[in-house]
């Protein structure tokens, strides 16, 4: 796979050096689930994941970031289309180039959190908890009011 995926005049890329983290920043600072999220925590995030950006003409419009060991787990995060860009199909197309990853292939766990997607991440195969009894987290909501 190719780390760069061009049509139209929208590029996908898995080019970490090519982010902007200061767009990244600002839409992760202003969304629901990250809320005043920390330029350094978001960095370091992006240090330890795979990430993967859309752009139009060299300017950042869309991320998503990877969790993930390469071999049986990743969970999907921070995935975002900038609004004038939305309605475009870029999400579903960062979607086919994220998991066509190759260090993302035939991992036996696959998981995401969304309150507002689930149409998308449907046609990707996700669906609800099979057993949500077997599942635990420890959230911390409001962590970053403390930094």
């Amino acid at each position: 796979m190719s780390p760069h995926a061009t049509s139209n005049e929208y590029d996908v890329s898995a080019d970490k050096q090519r982010l902007d983290v200061a767009t990244i920043h600002g839409y992760l600072t202003k969304s629901y689930w990250s809320p005043g999220v920390p330029r350094a925590i978001v960095e370091r995030a992006i240090e330890g994941s795979l990430c993967f950006g859309v752009f139009l003409q060299g300017r950042q419009v869309g991320f998503a970031r990877v969790v993930t060991d390469k071999a049986t787990f990743a969970y999907l995060a921070d995935v975002f289309i900038l609004e004038p860009h939305r309605g475009k199909g870029l999400s579903k197309r960062l979607m086919q180039f994220v998991f066509a990853h190759p260090d993302l292939q035939e991992l036996r766990r696959f998981m995401l959190a969304t309150n507002d997607a689930h149409g998308l991440y449907e046609q990707f195969g996700f669906t609800e908890l099979s057993n949500p009894a077997h599942f635990m987290e420890l959230h911390r909501p409001h962590v970053y009011k403390a930094l």
